[in-house]
C-alpha cells in the first residue's frame, strides 16, 4: 500500500506539472526539481537532529529499566490487563509480555515495545487452539496496541524540537503537546478497548477497569477544569511546563532508583544511548523518501486541491475548517508511520511548527497507530491468516482517536 501511494504521489504530480508547463508555466518543472532536493535536505537534517534527543530517551529508559521502575509500571497495571485477558491462563508469561508491551508504548518506546508485542504474540499462540485464526486474547491485544495510551510522544517531540530549531524559534516547548495527545489517545484506547469488549462479551464493570477509568478521568477533569480558565496563551505555557516538568521527573526517578539500587547508571545510559542513534539512522531514508514525494504533490498544486476539496466539505457542513491542513496526517497514519511522519514534517515546514495546524498534526501523529502495519507484523510473525473482526476494531478505534486528536487541539490551542 505504501508503495502505490508513493508512486501515486510522483506520478501523479509530474502529470500535474506536465498540464501546468503545457499551458505556460515553464518554470513549473524548475521548482519540482528545486522542492526534491530541499525536501531530501529537510529529511537528512530532521534525521541527524533526532540523533542526540533519541539517545538521551532510550539511554534513560535503560536506565530506568535496569532499576526496576519500568517492571514496575507493568505490575502496576497487571490487575487491569488481568480483567480485560480473561482467556489467559492465569500465570502464563504472555500476560508480563503484554503489559510491558503496552508500558513500553505508553512511554513512547516504539523500538522497545515491538520486540516485546512479537514476544506476547508468540506466547499467546502456544494458547491458541486454532492456530490460523486470531484468538480473542490475540485481538484484544492488538487493537489495544494500535490504539495504545501515549504518555511520552518521544519521537513527535524530537521532531518539534528540530525544527524549531531550524525555524528559528528561540525557547520553544516542544513538550506542549503531551496533555492534548494523552487525551487523544485515551480516547482511542477507550473506544478499542469497549469494541472489542462487546464482541467478547467482557464485563468492563469491575473493580481494576472501574479505578483506572476513575483515575484516569478523575485526573483529565482536574486537569481541564484547572487550565480552561486560562487565556489561550498562559494555557500554552501552563501545559508546556507540564509536559516538560513530567519528562524531568521522570528521568531525575529513574537516576535516583538506579543510584539507590548502587546500579552502573551511567553504562546502562550509554547502552541504551547506542541503540537511540542506530533508531535516529535507520530513519534516515524513509523519511526522505516520503518527503520528496510530497514535495512533488505539493509543488504542483496537487496536494492544495485535495485539502480544497476536504474543506469545501467541511466548510459546507457548518464546521470549523482549519483543521483541514493536518487531516492527511491522520489518513495516512493507519496505512503507514514513515508517511504520516513525512505528513506532519510537510504542515509543519508550511504552517510553521508553532502554529495551530503544526501543534495539531503533532498531536495526530502521536495518538494514532500505523494499524495495518502493525496487524500485517505481529499476526504474520504467527501466521496467523484468519484475522476475524480486529480489523474492523482497529479503524474504529483509529477514526474515532482521530476525531479525538482534533477536539483536544480545538480545546487546547484554538
Amino acid at each position: 500500500m505504501l508503495n502505490f501511494i508513493w508512486i501515486a504521489f510522483i506520478l501523479v504530480g509530474i502529470l500535474a506539472a506536465l498540464a501546468q508547463a503545457l499551458q505556460g508555466d515553464l518554470d513549473i518543472f524548475s521548482r519540482v526539481l528545486t522542492g526534491l532536493f530541499d525536501s531530501a535536505k529537510t529529511g537528512f537534517d530532521i534525521s541527524i537532529g533526532l540523533v542526540g534527543v533519541m539517545s538521551l530517551w532510550l539511554g534513560i529508559m535503560k536506565v530506568g529499566e535496569r532499576g526496576g521502575i519500568i517492571q514496575l509500571f507493568g505490575r502496576a497495571l497487571g490487575p487491569f490487563f488481568r480483567r480485560v485477558f480473561p482467556d489467559i491462563p492465569a500465570g502464563h508469561p504472555a500476560s508480563g509480555s503484554i503489559v510491558m508491551n503496552v508500558s513500553a508504548n505508553m512511554l513512547g518506546l516504539d523500538n522497545a515495545a515491538t520486540p516485546l508485542g512479537l514476544k506476547a504474540m508468540r506466547e499467546l499462540q502456544e494458547i491458541n487452539p486454532q492456530k490460523d485464526t486470531a484468538s480473542n486474547p490475540m485481538i484484544m491485544f492488538l487493537v489495544l496496541n494500535t490504539a495504545g495510551i501515549t504518555l511520552i510522544p518521544t519521537g513527535v517531540i524530537a521532531i518539534r524540537a528540530s525544527l524549531a530549531v531550524k525555524q528559528g524559534l528561540v525557547g520553544f516547548n516542544a513538550a506542549d503537546i503531551f496533555l492534548p495527545t494523552l487525551l487523544a489517545t485515551f480516547i482511542s484506547f477507550t473506544t478499542g478497548l469497549i469494541a472489542v469488549a462487546l464482541w467478547q462479551r467482557i464485563d468492563l464493570f469491575c473493580r481494576p477497569v472501574l479505578a483506572f477509568y476513575a483515575g484516569f478521568c478523575g485526573l483529565m477533569a482536574a486537569l481541564y477544569a484547572w487550565l480552561s480558565g486560562m487565556p489561550p496563551e498562559q494555557m500554552t505555557q501552563t501545559i508546556g511546563l507540564l509536559g516538560s516538568g513530567l519528562i524531568v521527573a521522570i528521568i531525575a526517578v529513574f537516576i535516583a532508583v538506579a543510584a539507590g539500587q548502587r546500579i552502573n547508571a551511567y553504562e546502562a545510559f550509554v547502552e541504551g544511548a547506542k541503540e537511540g542513534f542506530g533508531v535516529a539512522v535507520q530513519i534516515i531514508p524513509y523519511l526522505i523518501a516520503m518527503l520528496v514525494a510530497i514535495s512533488v504533490f505539493r509543488t504542483t498544486g496537487c496536494m492544495n486541491y485535495v485539502i480544497d476539496a476536504i474543506r469545501a466539505v467541511v466548510v459546507a457542513l457548518g464546521l470549523n475548517a482549519d483543521f483541514v491542513p493536518a487531516l492527511p496526517v491522520g489518513l495516512m497514519k493507519t496505512l503507514s508511520g514513515s508517511g504520516a511522519r513525512g505528513l506532519m514534517v510537510d504542515v509543519m515546514t508550511t504552517y510553521g511548527v508553532d502554529s495551530f495546524q503544526g501543534k495539531l498534526a503533532a498531536i495526530i501523529q502521536g495518538s494514532t497507530e500505523t494499524t495495518f502495519y502493525v496487524l500485517a507484523v505481529y499476526f504474520g510473525s504467527v501466521n496467523i491468516s484468519k484475522t476475524r473482526y480486529a480489523v474492523a476494531c482497529g479503524l474504529i478505534a483509529d477514526a474515532v482517536g482521530l476525531v479525538g486528536a482534533i477536539t483536544a487541539g480545538y480545546l487546547f490551542y484554538h
